[in-house]
């Protein structure tokens, strides 16, 4: 298959399958930016394949040039770090990949690595493309995670992140007057982003308790660079007048066409509402979100190990080097565990040092990433400490009642699923999604996952889901069959 690299998002390719990049990077953010331009100052010809048409990741979304945004800078922390990191992907060898939906890693015989990808926004244009490569490095960062309650499917009800990407990529507010709540510090940057955008924010609920930090003062003294970060934001949410909440959740949203209302409750330490408590809060929007999943579908699916974090989820198993249990591949990022831009970067920049030295067959690479190695260690001893703080308790599934749906993709309710579970057996996510479907829709369980698993524990601890998926994305049949004829994308030198 040949197509024109003319048209939005098409893959350069040609009718050969000779040309085999030393490494492949799976996505732009910041540490598939630094894995990238680190690997490819080192002699290494790369490939950066990433689903946006813009790089950045996640965490630097920034409006299309037609929206005429001055300065899309004021709504980012360190953008500093991200425009270096720009720079230097346009003075470099790379080949940057945009609109390339990537679905399958395949391991080869002879120890390369094939990537299979749809391309065209959200993979609509359904045209595969493949890129093969000697090594590869996933950066595929994290999604949101949710938990479900009454009233959460109402129009308004956005993630947290989502709000903040609305935000940075479209200029747009999800409402005028709007509650954030959930967990984790991502709280605080969306309520000072939406405040500083003009929305009212009538308080921030967080489920957790920001004491909890101090049980590691070691981590907070090594780390002071994010004690500034929410001394930034606690005197934006103090200057826009708004109400932090600590040690409560919204329990129900209330509206007919839209949100008009949520009711906030107290918890107590397992996150059970306690009676009484409930209080109304008026708003016309809900940003919400419990924390940050590692998304490593791509990884799990060709056998690499995991690990539980703190807080409940799951993320790849790596050794120093940033290298997975599958030889010739590494991971960066959000991947090993959810720590923030900074980290990322450094993940990244490691990761590149050590597929150079691989690739060259030269030692010494532990010695040349000592210093990125112990500033790594440091961030993700901060990571873990705040992950164990926002980790969310056993008694959340008590804001349940059995009409909601938990799984909204095929509109399955709580009571479905723990009918799954008390009356036919089900002691698992996965024979839940068997019983009932839950699981099973265009998310793929990314939204569900969490609460079907606590559903379906009996004693509310919930192992983390671990299955193996074929696709990492959905995709098409159309495309699946045009596999036969997929050209590789070329080298930047080939014909």
């Amino acid at each position: 298959m040949t197509t024109s690299p003319s048209e939005p998002g098409a893959p350069r390719t040609r009718n050969t399958h000779d040309d085999t990049y030393d490494l492949a990077v799976v996505g732009a953010g910041s540490a598939g930016l630094a894995g990238a331009v680190t690997a490819a100052g080192l002699g290494l010809s790369v490939a950066l394949l990433d689903a946006s048409a813009h790089a950045g990741g996640q965490f630097y979304r920034h409006p299309a040039p037609t929206l005429g945004a001055v300065r899309p800078e004021a709504l980012h922390h360190d953008w500093s770090a991200f425009s270096d990191l720009r720079r230097r992907l346009a003075e470099s060898s790379v080949t940057h990949l945009s609109g390339h939906h990537v679905w399958s890693t395949v391991p080869e015989a002879d120890g390369t690595w094939t990537v299979h990808a749809v391309t065209g926004a959200d993979g609509a244009a359904e045209r595969p493309a493949r890129v093969r490569a000697r090594a590869l490095l996933l950066a595929t960062g994290a999604y949101e995670r949710q938990l479900p309650f009454p009233g959460w499917t109402l129009p308004g009800v956005v993630g947290a992140g989502g709000a903040q990407a609305m935000l940075k990529s479209g200029l747009v507010l999800p409402g005028r007057r709007i509650v954030v709540a959930g967990s984790g510090p991502l709280l605080l940057a969306v309520a000072s982003s939406l405040a500083a955008a003009g929305a009212r924010v009538p308080a921030v609920v967080e489920a957790a308790g920001y004491l909890r930090y101090a049980r590691s003062p070691r981590a907070l003294l090594t780390n002071p660079r994010k004690a500034a970060e929410a001394l930034v934001h606690g005197a934006a949410l103090l200057r826009h007048r708004v109400r932090v909440l600590p040690g409560r959740a919204v329990t129900e949203v209330h509206g007919t066409d839209r949100v008009e209302a949520v009711t906030v409750s107290r918890l107590d330490g397992d996150w059970r509402p306690l009676p009484g408590t409930g209080r109304r809060i008026a708003c016309d929007a809900l940003a919400v979100g419990h924390g940050l999943v590692p998304q490593i579908e791509l990884a799990t699916a060709v056998g690499c190990a995991t690990r539980p974090l703190p807080d409940g989820t799951l993320g790849l198993a790596l050794d120093d080097l940033q290298e997975t249990s599958v030889a010739g591949l590494w991971a960066a990022g959000e991947t090993g565990g959810v720590g923030g831009a900074e980290l990322a970067r450094t993940e990244g920049e490691v990761a590149g040092i050590a597929i150079a030295a691989r690739l060259r067959g030269r030692q010494g690479a532990t010695g040349r990433t000592a210093g990125l190695r112990r500033r790594r260690d440091r961030m993700r001893a901060f990571a873990d400490v705040m992950a164990t703080a926002h980790a969310p308790g056993p008694g959340w599934t008590a804001w349940l009642d059995d009409d909601t749906d938990v799984c909204r993709c095929e509109e399955v309710p709580a009571g479905r699923v723990r009918e799954a579970v008390a009356d036919l057996g089900a002691r698992d996510a996965r024979t839940v999604k068997l019983l009932t479907r839950a699981g099973m829709g265009w998310c793929q369980g990314r939204m569900c996952g969490t609460a079907v698993a606590c559903l379906a524990a009996r004693d509310g601890a919930a192992e983390p889901p671990s299955e193996r998926r074929p696709f990492a994305v959905p995709v098409s049949l159309a495309a699946l069959a045009a596999l036969e004829g997929t050209a590789d994308t070329p080298h930047p030198e080939a014909p």
